[in-house]
């Protein structure tokens, strides 16, 4: 059987690192994933998904992601049925996260953090004294 869910969003509120009592870290947290159509005349609507992650990838999300951040999600839908405080039979559904990435700039995202921000190699200075010529004059065997 498949589950696979992947979406991109923008976080709804910030997300809030918690612990289960056995210390297993988890973060709940909500995006906002715009529909692919839109009636003329109409302003686009958007589906508001709630998403859990758990121990590492909840630890990456609360340090590097904030409200309004652009995020990219690969997960499963999960079910649950309740009884709620009233007696009324509910259902949640929520993604649970296996995978999430950054999306967008870095000033969308708020990655300007000097961790993620490598210097790119410089090749201006490179000339050819730096390389040795390769001869060959073998057929390829292809």
């Amino acid at each position: 059987m498949i589950n696979v869910v992947a979406l991109m969003g923008r976080l709804t509120f910030e997300p809030e690192l918690r612990q289960t009592p056995s210390g297993v870290s988890v973060v709940r947290f909500q995006i906002a994933v715009d529909r692919n159509y839109q009636k003329s005349g109409e302003e686009r609507k958007a589906d508001f998904i709630d998403v859990t992650a758990w121990r590492q990838t909840a630890e990456f999300i609360s340090r590097y992601f904030h409200k309004g951040s652009m995020i990219a999600v690969e997960g499963s839908i999960q079910t649950d049925n309740f009884t709620d405080k009233d007696g009324n039979k509910r259902k949640t559904v929520t993604v649970v996260a296996n995978n999430v990435s950054f999306c967008g700039s870095k000033s969308e995202t708020g990655t300007a953090n000097p961790a993620f921000a490598a210097p790119a190699p410089s090749f201006a200075s490179a000339d050819n004294s730096d390389f040795e010529e390769i001869v060959d004059d073998d057929d390829l065997p292809f």
